[in-house]
């Protein structure tokens, strides 16, 4: 993909978190749905529980946009742990899928975007070495002394 593609992208995202974000602060009802305030009580959580989760969605949407590799992998994991609380959630509850189809989405989506922003440092954890090849050994290091000064071993 290009890179302004990915850029576009990235800002998409981070606009619908950062709405998202707005919607969990918002007193009332949103164009979108009910009041967040109730929705998170009939959930079984406490009502300031969705100042927790608009917090996190909204510094993550910052970390998205911000164009650095390690920033947007952090973005992306913690909006996948968001997410994967509103999936646990909705399933949970038995939300009807017309009302909770966009975590499950959404958390695929992150979860691509973890994998492609990945640290190069922490790829190295996954990589699988090499076998060993038959190599002669090492003299010790007594050896290599004895034999420096002239002696024999």
């Amino acid at each position: 993909m290009s890179k302004r593609l990915m850029t576009g992208l990235y800002w998409f995202l981070a606009f619908e978190f950062a709405l998202g974000a707005v919607t969990k602060y918002w007193p009332g009802d949103t164009v979108f749905s009910s009041a967040y305030s109730v929705k998170f009580t009939e959930w079984g959580y406490p009502s300031w529980m969705r100042f927790v989760v608009g917090a996190l969605e909204g510094a993550a949407a910052v970390l998205l946009v911000i164009p650095d590799r390690r920033t947007r992998f952090l973005g992306a994991k913690t909006l996948m742990f968001v997410l994967t609380g509103a999936v646990t959630t909705h399933i949970v509850n038995h939300d009807p899928a017309v009302e909770s189809w966009a975590a499950p989405t959404h958390l695929v989506i992150m979860g691509i975007l973890a994998l492609a922003n990945w640290p190069a440092g922490w790829r190295d954890l996954l990589r699988v070495p090499a076998a060993p090849t038959a190599r002669t050994p090492r003299p010790s290091n007594e050896m290599t002394r004895v034999q420096h000064l002239g002696g024999n071993p």
